[in-house]
């Protein structure tokens, strides 16, 4: 079994033990009165719960002040290392509407789901809102752990079950918001639900969602415009690589140390070889690394090319300081089209 499966079976389990705790506190709520959470206040406001930050900044730009709205993710948090705390599950349960990914790093939300009695809550998967792709492999990026059939025979059916599950999930690549074209479709989505659950704030959602897919658009013609442009059509990330759909849509070729949902941290000395020949050979001018990663991957290309390093933005989360300071994911995207300029040409 892999390093990897048998920590997302530890974290299934542990969601579970979480998930009972966390049913358990809210039966003790709503037995004294205290039937939502604490991320909502006795406002006639709708509850509106996301994992990440992507749909949080959605909901925001469409509804503004008319919801109440959280995010479990706190800003600066990797999403991979992600767990939720009995209050997340109690947030989740009182929310009125719940938007998740629904990829390999949510699989803890569909045994919370599973686990809670019939509610009034409606949920959105990410994934149902647009056209998947699989996970890539492309070459030289970092091999991952083979699928060994002799191991299974001496595991738990249970724990045999759970790798399946964690191979099938892990063919679909998740990072389904990365291509502006597919937030937009995101975006529309998200409006219909907001409409549905709070009719009375319609023409602002309406109003909000088309101004924003209009905004959306525009950062779409600006990457296109960039790409036409370019010298060349080759990004090289010293880093996991969660923009398949931002690829595709642009007609990037790239080179990566991990795929986007890789536990490894480590790449193999073939794979830094590999990497710091493709950006010589290339004449790449920078290196890409995400945001919230090190940059010990992408620094040590770099060193070794003479090149520098910039960060492209997943947009999965922001640091505390750029939560605050209001970034959005448009101004991050904005600047990964000032990236992109950079790195092509």
């Amino acid at each position: 079994m892999t390093g990897k499966t048998i920590r997302k079976s530890y974290r299934r389990r542990a969601v579970s033990i979480l998930t009972a705790c966390g049913l358990f506190f809210t039966g003790v709520l709503t037995g004294c009165g205290a039937v939502r959470g604490e991320n909502e206040a006795d406002d006639g406001k709708i509850s509106v719960v996301t994992t990440i930050f992507p749909q949080y900044d959605f909901v925001r730009q469409i509804a503004g002040d008319s919801v109440d709205l959280q995010m479990l993710l706190k800003p600066g948090e990797e999403t991979h290392s992600y767990e939720p705390t009995p209050q997340d599950i109690i947030a989740i349960q009182n929310s009125d509407i719940f938007i998740y990914v629904g990829g390999e790093n949510d699989a803890w939300v569909e045994d919370i789901l599973d686990s809670m009695p019939e509610a009034d809550m409606v949920t959105l998967k990410l994934m149902d809102c647009v056209d998947t792709l699989e996970e890539e492999h492309v070459e030289g990026m970092q091999e991952q752990p083979g699928h060994s059939h002799e191991e299974e025979e001496d595991a738990h059916h249970e724990d045999e079950a759970e790798e399946e599950d964690a191979h099938s999930a892990h063919e679909i690549d998740e990072h389904v918001w990365t291509s502006p074209v597919n937030a937009s479709k995101i975006v529309e989505k998200i409006k219909d639900l907001l409409v549905e659950c709070d009719p009375d704030n319609e023409q602002t959602y309406e109003t909000n969602a088309a101004a924003y897919e209009e905004d959306l658009e525009e950062l779409d013609g600006e990457f296109r415009s960039v790409v036409d442009s370019a010298e060349r059509r080759l990004v090289i990330f010293g880093d996991r690589f969660p923009f398949r759909y931002f690829a595709d849509e642009y007609g990037l070729d790239y080179y990566a140390a991990f795929p986007g949902c890789a536990s490894d941290t480590e790449p193999s000395a073939a794979t830094m070889a590999f990497l710091i020949n493709k950006v010589r050979e290339e004449k790449v001018p920078a290196v890409l690394k995400m945001e919230l990663s090190n940059e010990n991957i992408a620094g040590a290309i770099a060193e070794a090319t003479g090149t520098e390093v910039r960060t492209f933005y997943s947009c999965h989360n922001l640091s505390a300081e750029e939560f605050k300071e209001g970034e959005t994911y448009l101004s991050m995207m904005q600047k990964n089209v000032e990236t992109l300029k950079e790195v092509l040409n």
